[in-house]
């Protein structure tokens, strides 16, 4: 397929430009393979005009056309949920341009995505993309405990589809024996180390769902590797985020949970947290409610409590924390799974680890976090992000986990705000580019996949770009100051907020709150420059003057 043939008319004269607070701005439009271009007309002296948009095609989640006459009105709801409107002069031209993005932005083939093509002059392809290699994880916990193992028996992702080539795994059991047990779990996810808590030893595992079936099926070699995680006398705790009803009925479809006879030392806690379709749902309401602008005050709380978002968001924190609980407080190992061990699993585990580990909340290790389980632990990001709030398409396997935990993340750094390194605009940069990007970071559903579209050999990472010097500090924390603690944020319903840097984000004019981060950010520099001044001439001025060094001293 080529491009050229999805595109009907390629350049419109005399287009209008318009969005909620945005004044209005006349141009030529222009539509190339992977973005939509509109250049405002120039001024005076032939002056070349100044591009006014640059939207990248794969982030039009929505395409709606209205005819008047003989022009037409085109609105282009986004991924990112801006909302944007091309008045465009002549009947066909409207029809044209809009059939060409409504077909460039359905290409579902991975490797025609711009991200293949994108290729910036300050980055190298290679770079990025080994931040975050697993074995720097695990040296960490080799340091501490002889009791893991970095295994590759995935190597060739034939034990699990979904897994990466590399798992952590009990020191004690085989291969063979891990293979044998991922033929009892659901897309052959087995038990595998997602932390380690250094405090007290403790681990967090995940996994998919056991396939115990109608018939109680039992596998011994899972039974040995769950049993293997606890020394003899202690307890673990099955975190399933399925209410207990769903796992019954998943038993009946040949899934369902470890039965107390066959795992004596763990006790099943259900924690129920939506996915797929309830959750895509609620998403899509309360993205209608926000755009709703004639809402009274009665109606807005109203629409806003039965699109259920805060509900979800509460559910996720409190699950999150129980597992958090369970490590640092009870003492206790945990796995965490739900029936495919892809989302509400991944969900759990990640948030837990952001309340627990100081190194999760810097930039650094929140990225390393992101790869190991989200990208890595096989999230699928080419399904679930397909499409965002607006699309008028069938629902499939599209579902916001991730915007999910990013939300939740959002409500940690609000509660703590001197605890996580970076700030929302790290979490709005990620939630852009999970659905649409420039970069290859997010393509795909599985190590797998990424593989044979060889990404890390074609595409930039997110990472490198991210991490560059001046680009980093955009998304830095100006109040943060390193907290060895565990964060246990309160979860409350007055606790819980709306997080209206995203979900207004285009809805109401951003400038104040610019402005405000920009003089915090002066004031914390400013503050640090006579700290670091007044630190260095006490120094100098100690060295050289031995009075000066007696009385520091005293």
């Amino acid at each position: 397929m080529e491009f050229s043939e999805l595109i009907k008319t390629a350049t419109v004269e005399s287009v209008v430009l318009g969005g909620r607070g945005l004044p209005a701005v006349r141009g030529t439009l222009c539509i190339t393979s992977h973005h939509l271009l509109l250049s405002s007309c120039p001024g005076g002296d032939a002056q070349p005009g100044t591009v006014e948009l640059w939207l990248l095609i794969r982030n039009v989640d929505a395409v709606e056309k209205r005819l008047a006459g003989s022009s037409g009105t085109i609105t282009l709801r986004c991924k990112d949920l801006k909302v944007l409107q091309l008045e465009i002069p002549g009947m066909e031209e409207c029809l044209n341009i809009a059939s060409s993005i409504e077909a460039l932005s359905s290409v579902d083939s991975v490797m025609m995505m711009y991200p293949f093509f994108y290729r910036p002059q300050d980055l190298r392809l290679e770079e990025g993309w080994h931040l975050f290699p697993l074995e720097q994880y695990f040296q960490k916990i080799a340091a501490q405990t002889n009791q893991w193992r970095l295994s590759d028996l995935n190597r060739d992702f034939t034990t699990c589809p979904t897994y990466p080539a590399g798992v952590i795994v009990p020191a004690a059991v085989s291969d063979d024996t891990l293979r044998r047990a991922a033929r009892f779990r659901q897309g052959g996810r087995f038990p595998v180390l997602s932390y380690y808590h250094p405090s007290n030893g403790t681990v967090m595992l995940r996994s998919s769902q056991p396939l115990t079936g109608p018939n109680r099926k039992r596998c011994p070699e899972d039974e040995v590797l769950l049993g293997t995680v606890l020394d003899e006398g202690e307890r673990g705790f099955i975190i399933d985020t399925r209410s207990a009803q769903a796992a019954k009925q998943a038993r009946m479809t040949g899934g369902g949970t470890e039965p107390k006879s066959s795992y004596p030392q763990w006790k099943r806690l259900h924690r129920p947290l939506e996915r797929g379709r309830p959750l895509q749902e609620s998403f899509i309401k309360l993205v209608e409610a926000c755009n709703d602008a004639s809402l009274s005050m009665d109606r807005w709380l109203s629409r806003l409590e039965s699109c259920r978002w805060l509900s979800h968001v509460k559910a996720a924190l409190s699950t999150a924390c129980l597992a958090a609980q369970c490590l640092d407080r009870e003492e206790a190992s945990v796995l965490v799974h739900g029936a495919e061990g892809t989302d509400t699993t991944l969900l759990v585990t990640a948030l837990a680890q952001v309340i627990l580990d100081p190194g999760c909340r810097t930039m650094v290790g929140f990225q390393g976090l992101l790869e190991r389980e989200w990208i890595e632990a096989g999230h699928p990001f080419h399904l679930r992000c397909a499409r965002s709030a607006y699309s008028h398409a069938r629902l499939k396997q599209e579902a916001p986990l991730f915007l999910l935990f990013l939300d939740c993340v959002w409500q940690l750094s609000r509660q703590f705000p001197f605890s996580l390194e970076f700030g929302e605009s790290l979490l709005l940069a990620l939630f852009d580019n999970a659905y649409a990007s420039d970069y290859g970071t997010f393509l795909c559903n599985n190590e797998k996949e990424r593989c044979l579209c060889k990404v890390k050999e074609n595409t930039h990472s997110l990472w490198a770009w991210l991490n560059q010097p001046e680009e980093k500090k955009k998304y830095l924390n100006p109040l943060y100051s390193h907290n060895p603690l565990v964060i246990w944020p309160s979860v409350e319903p007055q606790s819980i907020q709306l997080w209206q840097g995203l979900f207004f984000r285009w809805i109401r004019p951003s400038q104040y709150l610019d402005e405000a981060r920009a003089e915090m950010q002066r004031l914390v520099e400013a503050n640090e420059a006579p700290a670091k001044e007044s630190a260095g001439s006490r120094l100098s001025r100690s060295i050289s003057d031995p009075a000066a060094r007696t009385e520091n001293e005293r």
